[in-house]
């Protein structure tokens, strides 16, 4: 319980730190753009009601998780098949270095050209901008699966999809996981970006709608959710990660102690 309690102070104490600077640095703040914390709480838990969370932060979150799960999918795979094959990876290298330093903001008026400007367009920008550090994290992870156990399923004829189910996958999953966290992130920023094209509903509309009509307390209060959001997003992430990873933590942590 002592652990348990320790690692919550640690994990709070630089957040309550920055709220009590902010409270207090703002508190008699007479600036426009910079309101009191107290005013954006106030707007903020009167705004993001039942009602505007339907209409506004779940589309986000959808489309959100439709751009990142289909990054996830197509990076894993594309990265399972270029990892594994020297050809392939050869002939595809140049290619994908090259896509690979376009900015995925960049893409979005040429996106809006073949996708229009409805939900599709803004998951297809999550997708093209997540892809990268999955792929690519992927395409190492399953370069760096040991050799001798590699020749070993060979001898005892694991192959095709035993062998990626219980060798490959596993051995290439931390990398894979350091992927799809660097992934979360950036998804986050493309959603708000994607919305602020030609978008009709979402946080990163409503963030700059308040900020063309002066709202500024309403886009501080956004800005909080996206924040929020962020870390609701990392901590679901976390879990996930430390199931999936249990063997590979459990292996580290007998390394360190032997």
């Amino acid at each position: 319980m002592s652990r348990i309690l320790r690692r919550l102070l640690l994990a709070t104490a630089l957040p309550a730190v920055l709220v009590a600077v902010w409270w207090y640095s703002t508190d008699d703040s007479q600036s426009f753009y910079v309101p009191p914390l107290r005013t954006i709480l106030t707007t903020f838990g009167t705004l993001w009601t039942g009602r505007r969370l339907a209409t506004d932060v779940l589309p986000s979150v959808l489309r959100l998780a439709g751009g990142y799960l289909s990054a996830a999918v197509v990076g894993v795979a594309l990265g399972v098949v270029i990892g594994s094959y020297r050809r392939v990876r050869a002939v595809l290298e140049p290619v994908l270095e090259f896509l690979r330093a376009v900015p995925p903001p960049v893409l979005v008026p040429v996106i809006m050209l073949f996708a229009g400007i409805g939900d599709g367009m803004k998951v297809v920008v999550i997708l093209s901008g997540c892809v990268w550090p999955i792929l690519l994290n992927t395409v190492e992870g399953v370069r760096a699966v040991d050799g001798v156990l590699s020749e070993s399923t060979r001898s005892y004829g694991i192959t095709g999809a035993a062998r990626l189910r219980h060798l490959v996958l596993p051995s290439a999953g931390p990398q894979i996981f350091a992927g799809l966290r660097q992934a979360l992130s950036l998804g986050i920023i493309l959603m708000v970006i994607s919305e602020m094209f030609a978008a009709s509903n979402g946080l990163g509309f409503d963030v700059v709608q308040f900020q063309r009509s002066f709202a500024i307390p309403e886009m501080w209060s956004g800005i909080l959710l996206l924040g929020l959001l962020g870390f609701v997003l990392s901590m679901l992430f976390q879990l996930v990660e430390s199931r999936a990873l249990s063997w590979y933590r459990g292996l580290r942590r007998s390394q360190r102690s032997s």
